[in-house]
């Protein structure tokens, strides 16, 4: 008992320490350069607490349920040892746990010209597809690095054939799709996979599902672009709310409660009801660990609810409304040192990153800490979000930015240790949730309409942004962390040659 109050209060600590500082920065702002209303402040507080309650509470509960079903179902699977068997459940969960990510549907309202339903299909059997290639990577050993540079060849030579209003909604769908239902439950699975792998590169291969995963939307929509050749689209802008009296504030919540009740119970039942089949035919749970996984669903449900409907009605008028304001200052270009602050901490408050960063350090015991992963995602966000309000403020093609940013990242992959390129590349999905899309785009949406921007190819792209830098970041720390190794490898057979050396001088004496 005592055991679980103190994981509580520590995963408390941490949902504190990741969403305080953007209720800092924000208060700073309202009360300083960009003035808002009392109403937009209020949602905005109410939005905080809703997400720190929600947070903690799916934090709890991917840890107790969706990373033990995402083991089990590798695990399992694997022991199989039937190759088409495992494609077949590779694919039908990636196809699955996608149409369960919340994200998926923003992503389809984005591009009116193109059904939301064949978005959605399209995206959902993209990530499928490419979670098949990531088992076959792991089971055949094929480096990671070698098949990132085949797939984004392709997808940048796709590229070169769509509209050029379409390649940021693109590219932002690769991101968007990596979130918090899609990341527990494919992250676990890869380690489920490993676990029962004996080799040496077990632990690294653990990692880079994700990875892959994220070119399978891109490539999907790319080739929607392709079929559909959708023309530039209008977007609407989130609405700013205004409100009265405390009743007024109260039914804000209360009529959007409902909306996210619904869509995280439509959500979770597609993985719940997969993994109860699976359970039906494996058999290898027994009662007590099936009641601990429902309650962590349960866990994870309340929580995704209240995250949703925090970030969704709080956090998403506010954003615009202080997009709108900051840019339409006479030194607009302080919106880029503010949108680069936004998005160091920004990013820590992602429920994704608590996963990815958890798992990191408990799969390498430590050698590369939580601490130091979210220092670099954080480092890369905020490059991300400087760059994306420059883009707001210029006008400046997002390719300029994504073709060198991803070729620096897939060069630095042949010179890195494998598990920090996985890692990378994983980070680059799980940094693009939620906050990015409820905060970030609403405020560089705000941005450009006040700048008299295209908010189609100005505005969005941020999430391609977000999901671009931490491969390069992350990359980075893996050339630090194989310098100082080579350093201590050194020190190590310096000592030791100083030591034989010291021994043989011993031996001269005696005789």
């Amino acid at each position: 008992m005592q055991s679980n109050r103190t994981k509580l209060q520590e995963k408390l600590a941490e949902t504190g320490k990741a969403v305080l500082p953007i209720l800092v920065i924000v208060l700073l702002l309202c009360f300083t350069i960009a003035p808002i209303s009392p109403s937009i402040l209020m949602t905005f507080l109410i939005g905080a607490v809703l997400l720190i309650v929600g947070m903690l509470l799916f934090s709890v509960g991917v840890e107790l349920s969706m990373t033990q079903m995402g083991e089990r179902v590798g695990t399992t699977m694997t022991k199989s040892k039937n190759v088409f068997l495992m494609i077949f459940i590779s694919f039908l969960m990636g196809f699955i746990i996608t149409i369960s990510e919340p994200d998926l549907q923003v992503l389809a309202k984005q591009v009116p010209s193109i059904p939301n339903l064949v978005i959605i299909l399209a995206v959902a059997a993209g990530v499928g597809v490419f979670l098949v290639m990531a088992l076959l990577r792991m089971l055949f050993g094929v480096a990671l690095s070698h098949m990132l540079l085949v797939f984004y060849a392709l997808v940048f030579g796709l590229a070169l054939l769509v509209p050029g209003d379409f390649l940021a909604v693109a590219f932002d769908s690769g991101g968007v799709t990596t979130g918090p239902m899609t990341v527990p439950f494919i992250m676990a699975l890869g380690i489920g996979i490993s676990a029962i792998r004996s080799d040496k590169h077990a632990a690294d291969d653990s990692f880079g599902l994700v990875a892959l995963c994220s070119v399978g939307p891109i490539l999907a929509v790319l080739l929607l672009g392709m079929i559909y050749h959708p023309d530039q689209t209008e977007s609407v802008s989130a609405s700013i709310p205004v409100i009265d009296n405390t009743v007024e504030l109260w039914q804000l919540f209360a009529v959007e409660f409902p909306t996210y009740i619904k869509e995280m119970a439509v959500s979770l039942f597609p993985i719940v009801l997969f993994f109860a089949i699976f359970q039906a035919i494996a058999r290898d749970l027994n009662k007590k660990a099936l009641i601990k996984i429902a309650i962590g669903l349960a866990y994870t449900y309340v929580g995704l609810v209240l995250f949703l409907t925090g970030v969704n009605v709080g956090f998403m008028p506010a954003g615009n409304y202080l997009g709108q304001t900051i840019a339409g200052l006479p030194y607009a270009w302080i919106i880029i040192p503010i949108g680069m602050l936004i998005g160091y901490f920004i990013v820590l408050a992602e429920p994704a990153v608590f996963v990815l960063t958890g798992q990191v350090e408990e799969m390498t015991s430590g050698a590369i800490s939580a601490k130091s992963m979210r220092l670099s995602l954080s480092v890369g966000v905020a490059f991300s979000i400087g760059i994306a309000m420059l883009r707001v403020l210029t006008g400046i093609s997002i390719m300029w930015f994504i073709v060198p940013g991803y070729g620096i990242a897939l060069l630095l992959s042949f010179f890195v240790p494998k598990i920090f390129t996985a890692i990378a590349f994983d980070s680059g999905g799980v940094a693009s949730g939620p906050m990015t899309a409820t905060f970030l785009l609403p405020f560089a949406m705000g941005a450009c309409q006040v700048s008299g921007g295209d908010i189609i190819t100005d505005a969005f792209g941020v999430i391609a942004m977000v999901a671009m830098t931490p491969l390069i970041t992350i990359q980075i720390m893996g050339v630090l962390f194989r310098v100082k190794e080579n350093r201590l490898h050194k020190g190590i057979l310096g000592r030791r040659k100083v030591g034989l050396e010291a021994f043989g001088d011993m031996e001269i004496i005696e005789l």
